[in-house]
């Protein structure tokens, strides 16, 4: 356990002192701050350009922004941009350490692997959680202070939905790059994956039961659907504990 921890401190120094804070953390700010503003100047972009483009007098009719619209920006950049971000991220967490010889290094001390692969997930999941967090603080503030209003319940909520799919799949992302020997292999096996569960959700039972009822939930609540995420969240966290299991067997045949 005291190897854990250690191990632990250092994965949480390393990922702070390098590119990842600033590709995830970065990545979640810029769209905190500019999706309210896109929000906001959108409606206006489209009513100047149908007034001066010629197209015969057709104008145009775009509604008022407002604080749903700016909350769209943020789903929708969760959804699919910073989604993305993190299986390339992630792609590497294991195989990368074992191609440069630091995961050798680091087990000849009194490390387990599962220790190991524990250590990683924790870390880049907590780096995700707090800057996910961080992010939509900021959206708040921001939607707030152009809109006028900013109801914290329904951000909560949708970031939340989307925050534990984000944890499984980076426990997902764990299994891959356990599994496989490349960084790239091991982020097209999870873009498969991220494929599977969108077409997966189209299913209704699918979409009830399992972990790709998440990917919609965001937007469904934004919109004022009722969800029940209960399940999802559920298969999720289930997938999650099954990803990890599976990554340590793995990575405790794999050679170094």
């Amino acid at each position: 356990m005291r190897a854990f921890g250690a191990f632990l401190r250092k994965e949480s120094l390393e990922t702070v002192r390098t590119w990842r804070v600033w590709v995830v953390g970065g990545m979640l700010l810029f769209f905190a701050l500019s999706g309210p503003v896109l929000a906001e100047l959108t409606p206006q972009i489209l009513r100047s350009v149908s007034g001066t483009s010629g197209m015969g007098g057709l104008i145009i009719e775009v509604p008022d922004p407002g604080w749903a619209d700016a909350y769209a920006q943020w789903v929708k950049n969760l959804s699919q941009i910073v989604t993305w971000a993190i299986i390339v991220m992630l792609g590497g967490m294991i195989s990368s350490e074992r191609k440069k010889g630091t995961a050798t290094l680091v087990l000849t001390k009194p490390l387990s692997r599962r220790a190991f692969l524990m250590a990683k997930f924790v870390s880049h999941s907590v780096l995700i959680v707090l800057a996910t967090l961080l992010g939509a603080a900021v959206t708040w503030l921001v939607t707030l202070l152009i809109f006028g209003e900013a109801p914290a319940g329904v951000l909560a909520e949708t970031t939340a939905a989307w925050l534990v799919f984000a944890v499984m799949l980076v426990a997902v992302m764990t299994l891959l790059s356990a599994l496989m020997d490349s960084q790239v292999s091991a982020a097209l096996l999870g873009f498969g994956v991220l494929a599977g569960l969108g077409i997966a959700g189209m299913w209704e039972p699918a979409s009830r039961y399992t972990p790709a009822g998440l990917m919609n939930a965001p937007a469904a609540l934004l919109g004022g659907r009722e969800v029940a995420t209960g399940w999802p969240i559920a298969s999720a966290v289930l997938v999650a504990i099954v990803s990890l299991a599976a990554a340590a067997a793995v990575f405790s045949r794999k050679e170094l």
